[in-house]
């Protein structure tokens, strides 16, 4: 069993006018404004998952600064769950900066069968993954439903790209130091996070912590599965694409060509997941 544990999907209306908000949202507007930027539908998403062979998918909507699109975005989610049960998993949308409206929203989402919060952005957001207030708002009501919270994390150097952010290792590592209970999947290799985990005292702190895949053709070399396995092991990565991004089956071809053993391939393709969602998959 495959399962893309980083997708994105959007409502109709997004996708149809994506001039409109992106003036009310700077951070939509860096990443969708061009209109060959791909946003799917959850139809599309099935379609994609489909063709690639992928059972079941961790669907993400986006960070929107704005409480009421957030929830709007959570709608869309909480329909598309409904309609594909089985084969999509959905993440909830939120900005902790609405306060109680924060907390009511991930109640409602909770109770409509949403899995867990993500990808949250906390520079798009415009919050500190390390403030108690506002990260941790999300970290405790994800940690108290027993879910989980799935992190954009972005490396420090190297090119810059739309919706590169300030949010690098050292972010998210503050986050893990303050919220040590909350299950977490870190996005994009958790920004080289990862390769930290050679330090002991790293090591101990992200010890629960997931790393996902998404994006990785457009970072890293294919050498990274095989340098991640040998510092952190295999029961930890996640396969993910960022689809609509890239295309799953570049992905999976780039991790069929690996040199990585058919156990570990199994482990990143879909043992994990399951290990994660436990009684959700």
């Amino acid at each position: 069993m495959i399962v893309d544990a980083h997708t994105h999907i959007f409502p109709p209306d997004v996708i149809e006018r994506r001039e409109l908000y992106a003036k009310r949202d700077s951070s939509f507007k860096l990443i969708y404004e061009n209109p060959n930027s791909r946003m799917v539908t959850y139809y599309q998403l099935i379609a994609e998952m489909d063709e690639s062979g992928v059972e079941k998918a961790i669907v993400c909507g986006f960070p929107w600064r704005s409480h009421d699109l957030c929830r709007y975005h959570n709608n869309y989610m909480i329909e598309a769950v409904k309609a594909f049960k089985d084969r999509i998993i959905g993440l909830a949308t939120v900005n902790p900066l609405a306060g109680k409206s924060c907390d009511m929203e991930l109640e409602r989402c909770f109770s409509e069968s949403l899995s867990g919060v993500g990808e949250i952005s906390a520079d798009a957001q415009g919050f500190r993954l390390d403030d108690e207030r506002t990260a941790g708002r999300i970290a405790n009501m994800v940690q108290e439903a027993g879910l989980f919270l799935l992190l954009h994390v972005n490396e420090d150097v190297g090119h810059l790209y739309p919706g590169k952010t300030p949010t690098n290792p050292a972010a998210a590592y503050g986050f893990l130091e303050k919220f040590p209970e909350t299950k977490v999947i870190l996005a994009h290799w958790g920004g080289g996070l990862i390769f930290y985990e050679l330090m002991p005292e790293v090591a101990k702190v992200t010890s629960n912590v997931y790393y996902d895949t998404a994006a990785s053709p457009f970072l890293y070399r294919p050498l990274i599965y095989r340098t991640a396995i040998d510092i952190a092991g295999p029961g930890r990565i996640l396969f993910g694409t960022d689809f609509p991004l890239l295309k799953i089956r570049r992905h999976l071809d780039e991790i069929e060509r690996s040199n990585l053993t058919a156990e570990e391939k199994r482990a990143i393709l879909g043992l994990n997941a399951k290990a994660l969602l436990g009684e959700v998959f």
